[in-house]
């Protein structure tokens, strides 16, 4: 179930990541549209993590002119039924601050 629907931006290293009115909050995390990420800034990892109830993430790195912060943001492009109102949508970590 949704825990929220919340505005927040993402930034790192100076760059907005991703801006949405329409972020998706789960345990805590915004997860982004994926419409509403730049996704110049992505560049996607081999790291794979499994989650009991939202099935397998996929990791992106994230690189803001010659800086990388390796697995920063990670996505479910498959998720199990329960977190299936966040398909391809994209959460931050790793330093990555979130605005309201």
């Amino acid at each position: 179930m949704p825990e929220g629907v919340s505005m927040a931006r993402a930034i790192w290293n100076g760059a907005v990541l991703a801006a949405s009115d329409a972020c998706r909050i789960v345990e805590g995390n915004h997860y982004f549209p994926p419409e509403s990420v730049r996704r110049e800034y992505l560049r996607e990892s081999h790291n794979r993590t499994k989650c009991a109830w939202k099935g397998t993430a996929h990791y992106y790195d994230v690189v803001v002119n010659d800086a990388v912060n390796p697995d920063a943001a990670w996505y479910y492009p498959e998720p199990m039924a329960a977190a299936r109102h966040i398909k391809d949508y994209i959460a931050f970590w790793h330093g990555v601050t979130i605005e309201p």
